[in-house]
């Protein structure tokens, strides 16, 4: 047993059908009696149903703000603070993915105000401790204790209705948070365990929830392996994935999940050489795989039907250089040394949309 360090989350957790109903008894747990509400513009209606339930409890909301958008961007941010500091809030429950999480993170982090977090995608924001933001095109991310949304409510019946494909690639974002934990470099036991269960629970759940989107039993194991993906992303460092992902998403303005989604496998085919024993762990958890994690992955997408190029969404040839040039800019430790290279092949690969192979 290698010596580790461990050092758990603090967060509140309500899971199962029907816990939004919980969601005033969660404001009034913090002592708060002003929520402001986050959405999307695509989750306006979703959000305004919220109201009656708080209502039915003597909580009426300070205001709903509904211009979250991708990566977090501070101008967003900038309007949000106006807006909450206008309506007197004194705590923000954001519903939705990412987006709205990330402005709710960012929110909470400037203001002190208690965050509650209802999430409807698998997409994990809701369990870390990092807020990414982007300014002038330019995404950075920061890691503070803070950040950490307090209280999260997992009701599945908000995930019924994600369309299949935004299910797909948010699952498989999450198993990127997993797989990442399992050779990050302050990988202890516990996060292993997660982070196995995790990957193994959304990889069986995802291919039935593509064929049988209102399979309630497929979406509850798909939203269980969420959370505990999302519990690595919280706990451990990432590496190469996820700074390739920032690199391309952030400087390209390229979607989130479909970007983790397409990178994986390759990024893992980068870090094979260096990571033996993780590859057969992996492999033992991914159906298909046949003892070959990457032919895993590659099956676990086939199965899921989605988009395999960055180029499907914009990206074009010519800015595989200039995306290997940032990867490479910005030191971060990673199982296997960043060769230019090997990286700029590898962001090829994503671009072009082949099937991953370990020959980097």
């Amino acid at each position: 047993m290698q010596p580790f360090e461990y050092t758990a989350n603090p967060g509140r957790v309500v899971f199962g059908s029907g816990s939004i109903k919980k969601l005033p008894e969660e404001i009034k747990r913090l002592n708060k009696s002003k929520p402001l509400l986050l959405s999307t513009p695509q989750q306006e209606e979703q959000v305004r149903a919220l109201e009656p339930i708080l209502k039915d409890a003597s909580i009426t909301p300070a205001g709903l703000f509904s211009e979250a958008t991708m990566h977090t961007p501070t101008h967003i941010t900038d309007k949000a603070l106006q807006y909450t500091k206008e309506c007197g809030a004194d705590c923000v429950v954001s519903f939705g993915g990412g987006s709205t999480i990330g402005l709710g993170k960012a929110i909470s982090i400037r203001t002190g105000l208690e965050h509650v977090c209802i999430p409807t995608t698998y997409a994990g924001s809701e369990m870390t401790p990092i807020l990414g933001e982007t300014a002038d095109g330019k995404k950075t991310t920061r890691s503070d204790p803070k950040i950490l949304p307090g209280t999260v409510i997992y009701d599945v019946d908000f995930t019924m209705t994600l369309p299949e494909a935004l299910s797909a690639t948010s699952g498989v974002n999450a198993i990127a948070h997993a797989v990442e934990a399992l050779y990050a470099r302050a990988n202890n036991p516990i996060m292993t365990l997660f982070a196995l269960e995790g990957t193994k629970a959304l990889a069986e759940a995802l291919p039935i929830i593509v064929n049988h989107p209102h399979d309630a039993d497929a979406r509850s194991k798909a939203q269980y392996g969420a959370w505990l993906c999302a519990m690595c992303l919280g706990s451990v460092g990432m590496a190469l994935h996820h700074k390739l992902c920032h690199t391309l998403g952030g400087s390209f303005n390229l979607p989130h999940a479909e970007t983790h989604t397409i990178v994986l496998p390759h990024a893992i085919a980068y870090n094979a050489p260096k990571i033996p024993e993780v590859m057969k762990q992996l492999a033992g958890v991914l159906p298909g795989s046949d003892g070959d994690a990457i032919k895993g992955l590659n099956v676990l997408l086939a199965k899921l039907k989605v988009k395999r190029g960055l180029k499907e969404f914009g990206m074009k040839e010519e800015d595989v250089d200039k995306a290997a040039e940032i990867a490479v800019s910005n030191p971060y430790w990673n199982p296997r040394e960043i060769e230019k290279g090997p990286l700029r092949e590898t962001i090829r690969r994503c671009w072009a949309g082949e099937d991953a192979k370990a020959d980097l």
